[in-house]
């Protein structure tokens, strides 16, 4: 069963909104639709609470452009941030946004319904969030000390290399910390990695 509140899908792209709005619909969602960042502002005062699906790269302002105007204004509302030009930098910059998830096109429909129903819960104060957390937080805290550093170069966007040189190890031997810490986190992507480091404070400790 949906949860209560809208979702807002943000996207210039005509067939990624009736997409979206589509398959949301089929889960039980209340759907929104705007072509813009812009138009979404109009309409921010009169919106009804949920959370926002919004594609970085549009015309104009930018997803990322719009979470910074929508903290500036106050909106407190998840934020998902889509995007067929995923890379773990624009990841970082996204969560150091605030955002509530970041998914990579193409995705399949079950991690972007399953992000939306994360980010309604999140936003309706449900403690499923902080069990999500709580769950992370143990993964990390199995990890070794090196492998906690590996973690951290690679939320930080750094390749193998980089994070050898800092750290006084052969590439080699970082890609073997690398495997483990996705094995250990149980993460399906470099992506989903950075997300659970989101989740939990992981990237905020970076400077």
């Amino acid at each position: 069963m949906a949860n209560e509140g809208t979702v807002h899908v943000v996207d210039d792209d005509e067939a990624m909104r009736h997409s979206l709005a589509f398959l949301l619909e089929a889960a039980g969602h209340r759907v929104r639709t705007y072509a813009s960042a812009v138009d979404f502002l109009e309409a921010v005062p009169g919106m009804e609470r949920g959370c926002i699906v919004t594609d970085v790269r549009m015309p104009g302002l930018s997803g990322l452009e719009l979470v910074e105007r929508l903290n500036a204004i106050g909106v407190t509302d998840p934020v998902i941030v889509i995007t067929g030009h995923g890379d773990v930098p624009l990841a970082v910059q996204a969560m150091k946004a605030g955002v509530s998830d970041f998914i990579e096109k193409p995705f399949a429909e079950g991690t972007l319904l399953s992000a939306i129903e994360a980010a309604l819960e999140k936003g309706s104060g449900s403690k499923a969030e902080e069990e999500r957390r709580r769950a992370i937080l143990e993964r990390i805290e199995a990890l070794s000390e090196r492998e906690k550093q590996v973690l951290d170069g690679l939320v930080q966007g750094k390749p193998n290399k980089i994070i050898a040189f800092d750290l006084g190890i052969s590439a080699r031997t970082v890609e073997i910390y690398r495997a483990n810490v996705m094995t250990k986190m149980q993460a399906g992507s470099l992506s989903e990695l950075v997300r659970m480091a989101l989740v939990a404070g992981r990237v905020r400790e970076i400077p």
